[in-house]
């Protein structure tokens, strides 16, 4: 299986070096990395180059200009430059444990995408990790939130995940789709700006595609780093967009994967 990992970032080059170091060390990689830049400096274009140079897998940096929050753009820009035919996709605040992409692979399976866990680290911690550029994390350490997602088991992974078809408690900081179920409801609703339901939106797509939830427990583990809130002055708009494509049992929008300008 051909897969694409797709890391969504904004002006953080220091967690993005980290959680690029962390896709790096995977037991099974992936056949190329995409950077989802939705604006970033240049600094953050440097990193990616330099740390391209030396990867042992094709890595990309798809950039879009800085006009505000528009990560929907951000990641149909690099959804189209992906190659793969299974799509990974992470924030850039994400370490990943090092069987994240075996994990996922793992569990792939058609007419379903893939809802994967996370922990949350406090700021002392994120601080730790941001200056050595590692996480070493043994279970009983302090500051972790959802603290049951830093345990890796098989065994509970098949007896505690779970299908779903129900909307609520999505987070596209650890996700997985197949490329054509994307190109079927037309990709992320570009008409999202600024932080808050586009993840949604995009899933109830999805679910009203005919595809299934998968709520992934106890593998592909990633461990999310702590940082200020988003602005969420347009979250009352975007709960509106939300709304519609629920009541309305949309399945593709008009301003998404072929809609590609600036």
């Amino acid at each position: 299986m051909r897969v694409s990992l797709i890391i969504t970032t904004y002006n953080w080059k220091e967690a993005l070096a980290v959680v690029l170091a962390s896709a790096l060390r995977q037991t099974v990689l992936p056949m190329e990395i995409v950077v989802a830049d939705d604006g970033s400096r240049s600094d953050t274009a440097d990193l990616v180059a330099r740390l391209g140079a030396e990867a042992p897998v094709p890595m990309l940096h798809s950039w879009q200009e800085d006009k505000g929050y528009r990560l929907a753009k951000s990641r149909n820009r690099a959804i189209r430059k992906a190659c793969g035919d299974y799509i990974l996709l992470i924030d850039g605040d994400m370490v990943l444990d090092r069987r994240f992409v075996a994990d996922h692979l793992a569990v792939a399976r058609r007419g379903r995408f893939v809802q994967g866990p996370r922990a949350l680290l406090g700021a002392a911690l994120t601080t730790e990790v941001l200056t050595t550029g590692r996480l070493r994390l043994p279970f009983a350490a302090l500051g972790i939130g959802n603290k049951k997602n830093c345990l890796r088991s098989v065994w509970l992974s098949r007896l505690l995940s779970r299908q779903s078809t129900k909307l609520g408690g999505i987070r596209l900081c650890n996700f997985a789709f197949w490329r054509e179920d994307a190109i079927r409801v037309n990709g992320f609703n570009e008409e999202f700006v600024g932080w808050g339901r586009e993840d949604s939106e995009f899933v109830a797509r999805l679910l009203n595609s005919g595809l299934k939830r998968h709520n992934l427990r106890f593998r592909a583990l990633g461990y999310h780093l702590h940082h200020p809130m988003n602005d969420r002055s347009r979250l009352s708009l975007n709960d509106g967009l939300l709304h519609s494509t629920v009541e309305g049992r949309l399945v593709r929008c008009d301003r998404g994967l072929d809609h590609d300008d600036e």
